[in-house]
């Protein structure tokens, strides 16, 4: 009688150690979810052309880009240097460690050039969105 108790009793600890364990193992398992839910967000967004320094140059500043929502206005390359953002076509260089936008007669710095014109285009891409201009006549 004796011996079952025992093995009972070594059971309900061996239970309770894979109940710990397995405790862990959600922890853990919740940790490595909200990792991947991170590298996510950081996934590349803009994948370069081959022997295209600008466009590598480019495409490593958008992809590591801190606050990816202000990024809702893409740049689509046409050719060496020369993209489409939005409705206009840019010209983009690189000088050093700097990404520079043809702007007008002179060079604005990507930074710049994000703040100053995604506004703008982002305006542009609204009014010629199909739906909501359907939405805006059923309205009226």
């Amino acid at each position: 009688m004796a011996s079952l108790e025992d093995k009972v009793y070594k059971s309900n600890v061996t239970s309770l150690q894979l109940l710990e364990q397995l405790k862990g193992c959600e922890m853990e398992i919740e940790t490595l979810k909200q990792y991947i839910i991170d590298l996510k967000s950081r996934i590349a967004v803009y994948i370069p052309v081959k022997n295209d320094a600008v466009d590598k140059r480019l495409a490593e500043y958008i992809n590591n880009y801190p606050d990816r929502q202000k990024l809702k206005v893409m740049f689509m390359r046409e050719s060496e240097g020369v993209y489409e953002f939005g409705s206009r076509k840019v010209y983009v260089r690189c000088d050093k460690d700097r990404i520079n936008v043809r702007v007008g007669g002179g060079f604005l710095s990507i930074d710049e050039f994000l703040d100053q014109y995604t506004p703008a285009e982002l305006e542009k891409l609204e009014r010629r969105d199909p739906l909501k201009r359907f939405s805006e006549k059923v309205a009226v």
